[in-house]
């Protein structure tokens, strides 16, 4: 009892055959008991023990379940079950950001408590994975009947060939609780485990897993074990996971900011905040860490009780020279690859980026530290002073094959002849600055600075091997006749001069030739039937390119992008499986979609001349895009578009719109068809955003409208009629302006927070179900002269502009017509601004406007007089 007052220890009292008042006046058998030690010295602290004890709520077997013994033991077992739930159960406050973590992973065991769960961890190297499985182990494993935490699974396994046969008895041993245990071989360690765990509820984690046959020899099966085990597996591959059926993936984020800062401070310092003086350097290693604990870590320990001038020149060598530990501990993932992913890898991390900062240099790492000082033997290179003197040197090998240049001055001749001797060369990018940069349209002759004008003839060479070749700005007039591209896949080249394909007007096919970028001004026609294969075509800034030649079927182009302004009419027959259609500029007044474009889920079309426009069978089209086409007056939707998401149509010459069946559709904008004068609309339970500003609708039917989120109806100026639905539950924003509406019945509204109605001067009355308006912050009624009617109640939560201009006589009348006052002590009204038109009743208006506001001194109020006001009118604003 001395330990639980002065320590976190607990007590739980079992009366075995005896009764608490026996042992708390140690009477009865206890007192007989106790008698007998009445003499010795230590008689006087056992019975104020005993009486204490007996205090303590716990368990009295005569009256706990029936004085079954082995039941009153189960009970203790369970409540001191719970208890060490909550001992155990706490989160290590020392692991920065792993709470949330834990309680993500956590709440999803109880979703299937009754079966073998499986739980995948994945990231990479040093972000927290193991330290993230341990918490949770620790946090959780006292549920379990057996229990293993399985470390460096990769590492084991791969070290000699009994490496999983140990690690199998490893499980065993824990779980079973028995070290005498012997495997004989892989299999037979399959079976025992299956023959041996399926009766237990067990918690297993393996850490660091890299590929299916760990998984396969440790946890082959959920049948291996008694449903309600856990199995965790961290590892830096998700493939592995979902492979082996992982159900429950979770990735390991990086640390936040917030995170990362304690972190740091942590080790760096020894405290949650940095020592005055190093705040800006600590920012810097931060920023160098980029939340990857396991840098955090590193680098807070090494820079701890260092001076400035250290961190300094460290963080200077970091910039040269990447973190050793970090390093090694992510170039695990790298060696676990097979040699092609590895190449992949490579070009992902020097050349294409998107990875963890990390990440980055240690791919840069790998190619540069065979040949630190020989950059012309590095496989991959994006330095530019280093490539521009390899270039201009000559000095290029076989050894190459990824090249990343940016450069703005730049003499396109010494980088062809630079590139001889790269036969292996497999990806090039070349960046320099536009011909219609500003300065070059300021001045001209620079362009002759960066090797522009003075090109005239054709490249001299590219590689063969190239598969991905970008150039922005090519210099040339064509692809040279030597350059054979069996193996071009990719070909990007913005801004460029190209006026014809190849060098002679050669017709050589690209028959590897999957995706192709090019814009510029001079290039007139382009022929499809030199790429079979094309799956992506995007011709941009052409101004002159009359002719898109369509000579033969074309089922592998998916995505077709023009941005043509002279583009003569032609038609797709030929290209069935689109999926992404953009057309804008050119001289079409016809266009021709293909009969059956089955696979159309976007069609865009801008500043076309179209008179009609015939979408016809495009059952997956989602998006529908069509501005800026002035002289469309007619549209033929398909009979169904069901897959249909958003419409957006902008031809002021439009009549009449039927969108057909169109259960999908999210978002509808009409805006600035100025003559649309009739709209069906069928039924759209998901629509949520509309916008016909604009038009010519004298009546708008939404009924079948329910969950509509957002309605602009602005200048809608022949507008009479606007039904919405019964209930719109999901209504916030209505924007109905300058339109001839004489009453709006809002239906059932609850969730509106903005009204506009600005400048209907014809709207009357304005109806809503009482309490329906309680999430109103703005009602705008500027112009609405002849609004004589309020039959709503304005809700606790109201706050805003109520009204910005009213007539005297409608707003005399405002006291009686409101069945609540928003001036009133249950409304947290912040604003009521009015503007008065009539000078000659400003008294009156006074007045009226005192008896509205007029309480038991709820609000203090100023009045500006007319000497004060406006001449334009009297305002009063309530000062609360």
């Amino acid at each position: 009892m001395e330990c639980h007052k002065t320590t976190t220890h607990i007590v739980y009292p079992v009366f075995y055959y005896v009764e608490p008042s026996e042992v708390r006046n140690q009477i009865g058998e206890v007192g007989e008991a106790f008698a007998k030690h009445e003499n010795e010295e230590a008689a006087g602290k056992w019975r104020k023990a005993l009486k204490e004890a007996a205090d303590v709520a716990g368990w009295e077997l005569k009256n706990t379940a029936d004085g079954h013994e082995a039941k009153v033991i189960q009970q203790i077992v369970e409540k001191l079950s719970l208890e060490l739930r909550s001992i155990n159960g706490r989160i290590d406050e020392n692991l920065v950001g792993m709470k949330d973590r834990i309680n993500n992973i956590v709440s999803s065991l109880g979703t299937a408590p009754d079966d073998v769960i499986m739980i995948g961890i994945w990231g990479i190297g040093g972000g927290g994975k193991t330290t993230l499985a341990r918490a949770i182990f620790n946090t959780i494993s006292f549920q379990f009947e057996g229990k293993s935490f399985i470390e460096n699974v990769r590492e084991v396994s791969n070290a000699s060939l009994s490496g999983l046969k140990s690690l199998q008895k490893q499980i065993l041993s824990d779980v079973l609780n028995d070290q005498g245990i012997n495997v004989s071989s892989e299999n037979e360690g399959e079976n025992m485990m299956w023959r041996m765990m399926r009766g237990r509820k067990v918690l297993l984690v393996l850490d660091d897993v890299d590929c299916m046959e760990q998984l396969e020899a440790l946890a082959g099966d959920p049948s291996w074990f008694k449903p309600g085990s856990i199995i965790i597996i961290t590892t830096r591959d998700e493939q592995v996971l979902v492979a082996h059926g992982v159900k429950f993936i979770h990735n390991v984020n990086l640390l936040s900011d917030k995170e990362g800062i304690c972190l740091f401070n942590r080790y760096a310092f020894g405290r949650e905040i940095p020592v005055q003086g190093y705040e800006e350097l600590s920012r810097q290693v931060l920023r160098y860490a980029a939340g990857l604990p396991l840098t955090i870590k590193v680098l807070g320990s090494f820079l701890c009780g260092k001076s400035k001038l250290e961190w300094v020149d460290a963080l200077a060598r970091l910039k040269r020279i990447p973190l050793e530990e970090t390093q090694k501990k992510l170039e695990l993932s790298y060696t676990g690859l097979s040699e092609d992913y590895k190449e992949i890898f490579l070009d992902v991390a020097t050349i294409l980026k998107g990875m963890h900062d990390h990440i980055e240099e240690m791919g840069r790492n790998i190619v540069r530290r065979s040949h630190p000082d020989m950059p012309y033997k590095h496989s991959r290179l994006w330095i530019d002073d280093e490539i521009e003197d390899i270039l201009a040197n000559d000095l290029g090998t076989k050894a190459t094959r990824c090249i990343k240049f940016y450069k703005e001055r730049l003499n396109p001749e010494i980088v062809m002849k630079g590139l001889r001797k790269m036969k292996e060369l497999r990806y090039l990018y070349v960046a320099q600055q536009s011909l219609y940069s500003n300065r070059a349209k300021r001045n001209p002759n620079c362009l002759n600075d960066f090797g522009v004008l003075c090109c005239n003839k054709v490249s001299p060479y590219f590689p063969d091997a190239l598969q991905y070749l970008h150039w922005n700005n090519y210099p040339f007039g064509s692809l040279p006749k030597t350059f054979q591209a069996n193996n071009l896949v990719a070909l990007e080249m913005i801004n460029s001069k190209i006026v014809q394909f190849w060098e002679g007007g050669e017709r050589k096919a690209l028959k590897k030739l999957r995706f192709l970028g090019l814009s510029g001004p001079k290039l007139r026609t382009f022929d499809l039937g030199l790429t079979p294969n094309l799956e992506t075509l995007t011709l941009g800034g052409l101004g002159d390119l009359v002719e898109l030649k369509i000579p033969v079927e074309c089922p592998k182009l998916r995505s077709l992008k023009l941005y043509c302004a002279k583009l003569r009419p032609f038609d797709l027959w030929l290209t069935p499986n689109l999926e992404e259609l953009f057309l804008e500029g050119g001289d079409m007044v016809e266009f021709h979609m293909p009969p059956r474009c089955l696979n159309l889920t976007s069609l865009n079309l801008k500043y076309l001349k179209l008179r009609t426009l015939d979408i016809g069978l495009t059952p997956n089209l989602e998006n529908l895009s069509v501005m800026h086409c002035y002289d469309l007056e007619e549209i033929h939707m398909a009979n169904e578009c069901v897959k249909l998401r958003s419409v957006y149509l902008e031809g002021p010459k439009l009549r009449t719109v039927d969108l057909g069946p169109t259960p999908n559709l999210k978002r509808l904008d009409l805006h600035g068809s100025n003559d649309l004068e009739e709209l069906h609309i069928p039924e759209c339970p998901i629509l949520t955003h509309i916008n016909m500003s604009y038009s010519k609708l004298r009546i708008i039917d939404l009924r079948l409208v329910p969950n509509l989120n957002m309605l602009f109806l602005v200048r809608c100026k022949d507008l009479v009629e606007l039904h919405l639905a019964d209930e719109c539950q999901e209504l916030e924003s209505l924007t109905v302006m300058h339109s001839k509406l004489r009453t709006l019945d809002l239906g059932l509204t609850p969730n509106i927070k903005m009204l506009n109605l600005e400048g209907s001067y014809n709207l009357l009355e304005l109806h809503a179900p009482i309490g329906c308006l309680k999430n109103l912050v703005l009602l705008d009624l500027s112009g609405c002269l002849g609004f004589r009617s309020f039959s709503f109640r304005l809700n606790d939560n109201t706050s805003g502009i109520v009204n910005k201009s009213l007539e005297v006589r409608p707003l005399a009348e405002l006291h009686f017509t409101l069945k609540t006052c928003p001036f009133h002590q249950d409304n947290n009204l912040l604003q009521f601004e009015f503007t008065c038109f009539h000078e000659d009743d400003i008294p009156s208006l006074i007045r009226s406007l005192e008896k509205l506001i007029s309480g038991e001194g709820l609000f203090s109020r100023k009045i500006l007089h007319p000497q004060q006001a406006p001449t334009t009118g009297a305002v009063l604003l309530g000062d609360y």
